[in-house]
């Protein structure tokens, strides 16, 4: 693990769930939207809970590209936004989804494509809550964040036997 992530929080299929149905709960009176623009790829699975949790039936993508497991990279804008979400009003009554917002390099480019759209994530680090208007869990800056699609099931250690918590 790179030195900057001293701590790791891995999240359950379940867990997943039931946070992407709480972020779904928190937005039930911040609508009504029009459209879900999930963040792609992270982004796919918690707006498709949000959409059928809030009967939103327009799903958008933007792809970005920003990490490669542990690393951040360059950022890198692969599908923008189609003009009929954005419209002319900034995105006015859309919801961006996203799994979680780091350091807020993604979430700063999806506010220029979409700045009048509402930005909810499920989890949220110091550095990037700023620019999303709800979220679930605040997470540690210094901290990893294992999402289930990255995770496989395997033997962990015990504790005693120098596992990391």
């Amino acid at each position: 693990m790179d030195e900057k992530w001293q701590k790791s929080f891995p999240v359950s299929w379940d867990q997943f769930h039931r946070d992407a149905r709480a972020l779904a709960w928190r937005l039930h009176g911040e609508g009504p939207f029009s459209a879900v623009v999930a963040i792609t790829r992270g982004g796919l699975v918690p707006a498709a809970v949000v959409a059928r949790e809030l009967g939103i039936r327009v799903i958008e993508t933007v792809c970005i590209a920003s990490y490669d497991y542990e690393k951040q990279g360059e950022l890198q804008v692969l599908k923008k936004v189609g003009e009929t979400i954005a419209g002319t009003d900034g995105g006015k009554q859309v919801l961006i989804v996203d799994d979680l917002v780091d350091t807020g390099a993604t979430a700063r480019v999806v506010r220029a494509m979409l700045p009048h759209a509402h930005f909810a994530t499920v989890y949220a680090k110091p550095e990037g809550r700023p620019l999303v208007d709800t979220f679930v869990t605040e997470v540690s800056q210094d901290t990893w964040i294992y999402l289930p699609w990255d995770m496989g099931l395997a033997f962990t250690p015990p504790i005693r036997d120098g596992a990391k918590v």
